[in-house]
């Protein structure tokens, strides 16, 4: 093997496994070596010279010495290549994961600052991205990029602040979201300030917090737009580790909001004093993380048409703090519903694609009966799931919807169907004790794009052990 800047590190370790003390007794840096997870993502793109670097030694006394290392073990002496090496973006990233990982491990920030300006100098938001991918992918939980978000943030802080800001046309979604992130800016400084108010102008003070507290649905519209919108449309690219992580600290907040809420409403001064600067900051440094790396991301990732589809989903979910400058268009995108790329073979439904099987499948799982009489009072079709509460067999299919029911019920189903037929009306709804069940039945006109009338949906649900339940029961309460 020879050795050079350009050598692998894991490659030499899998070579010469001795070599793996050597360096970890060669300096303190290369400790990290003993980390698995860290010789799963960081060694497998860390070269010699990236090492060299990240440890602010010689490449050329490394490699002697490696070298050295390597003839006392082996009584034979590596090549040893000179040539230096500028480092690809691959061990970019490595050099940047380094520096995670000893912050992980318990290094100084102040440290982490030093090492990134010597080891990298300066670093885009497509790199950060890319080494919270990589060490997501090399086993490292979310909740632990997560939880070194802030700290990362904090280390490459220098390097972010050099980017050029970003300058949006009015009426990009980008541009949205950072007129929101000034408001929010201001949200976060002002309940900062009142926070630090509050253990000598209590009352005011509280009175202050509460109405900031008051503007949580505009800032969970903000997160949500980029939950359900902003972060899908990455995904199509392959980003999921900002948005992951991302997603988790949105949750944070949303707690630390809550949180602070009650203590506010409770007037409990000392724990709004405690609990307030540190929502502060993490709506502030929110701001930060979205305008210095999710944004110029997906500034880069998203095409045109992208983004004027994500402006038509956002359009959808509505805004709560800023508005849309204009109404844009982006060149090449006509303002069209959106079509999420499909395959073959699928049916198109506006907001989804499916095949005749998986419509099929979802019908019949549906946790209710359905019907559905066309616009001439023709019966077209009904589920058949497990439990049907009313029977139904085949040859309803093609009869009139008339024939169906008992003769003393076809005055009032006529009167029904008239009044959607009309206009006058959308929903019928009825309930019955049976057997011990409360069953809830309701019909719905079923109307197209330009209002006409195309029939009508009959819905019926066992709503029994629904009306039963009292208290509740969250998503992360189940268990299997």
């Amino acid at each position: 093997m020879q050795l050079s800047a350009s050598t692998k590190i894991n490659d030499l370790i899998d070579t010469h496994p001795f070599l793996e003390k050597f360096l970890i007794a060669y300096n303190p840096h290369f400790r990290l070596l003993r980390n698995k997870l860290t010789r799963a993502t960081v060694g497998r793109l860390a070269t010699m010279g990236t090492a060299a670097r990240i440890a602010s030694v010689d490449l050329k006394d490394l490699l002697r010495d490696v070298a050295s290392a390597i003839e006392r073990e082996t009584l034979a002496r590596p090549e040893v290549s000179q040539q230096s090496e500028s480092p690809s973006r691959e061990q970019r990233i490595a050099m940047l994961g380094h520096i995670i990982a000893e912050l992980h491990d318990g290094g100084d920030v102040g440290t982490a600052r030093k090492q990134f300006a010597q080891a990298v100098g300066d670093a885009d938001a497509t790199e950060i991205a890319a080494m919270e991918e990589e060490m997501i992918r090399g086993g490292l939980p979310v909740s632990e990029v997560q939880r070194l978000c802030d700290v990362h943030v904090g280390a490459f802080r220098g390097a972010l602040d050099g980017n050029q800001d970003l300058v949006p046309p009015a009426g990009h979604p980008v541009h949205t979201y950072m007129a929101d992130n000034k408001i929010i800016t201001r949200l976060g400084s002002v309940l900062s300030d009142h926070a630090r108010n509050a253990a000598t102008d209590g009352e005011r003070a509280l009175a202050q917090i509460r109405e900031v507290l008051g503007k949580y649905d505009g800032i969970d519209n903000h997160y949500k737009r980029k939950e359900l919108q902003l972060f899908p449309m990455l995904e199509r690219h392959g980003v999921q580790g900002p948005s992951q992580v991302m997603w988790g600290v949105h949750d944070q907040i949303r707690a630390q909001w809550k949180e602070l809420r009650r203590a506010a409403e409770g007037a409990d001064i000392t724990a709004v004093a405690n609990s307030a600067p540190a929502l502060a900051r993490n709506l502030v440094e929110m701001v930060y993380k979205e305008e210095k790396i999710l944004f110029p991301l997906a500034m880069e990732k998203l095409t045109e048409a992208e983004w004027a589809e994500e402006k038509r989903g956002e359009d959808e979910l509505g805004y709560q703090l800023a508005k849309p400058a204009v109404r844009l268009y982006l060149a090449g995108a006509a303002p069209a519903p959106s079509q999420a790329p499909q395959a073959a073979g699928l049916l198109n439904l506006g907001t989804g694609a499916l095949s005749l099987e998986m419509v099929d499948l979802l019908l019949r799982h549906l946790p209710v009966d359905v019907s559905f009489v066309d616009q001439n009072d023709v019966v077209r079709y009904y589920s058949e799931g497990k439990d049907r509460i009313f029977p139904r067999t085949p040859a309803a299919i093609g009869r009139t919807v008339q024939n169906c029911h008992p003769p003393k019920s076809i005055d009032t189903v006529n009167r029904i169907l008239d009044s959607f037929r009309q206009g006058k009306k959308d929903v019928a709804e009825f309930w019955i004790d049976m057997a011990g069940h409360f069953i809830h039945i309701r019909y719905f006109a079923v109307r197209d794009a330009a209002n006409g009338y195309r029939g009508c949906l009959e819905v019926t649900q066992d709503v029994t052990g629904i009306r039963a339940l009292q208290g509740q029961r969250r998503l992360l309460d189940w268990k299997d």
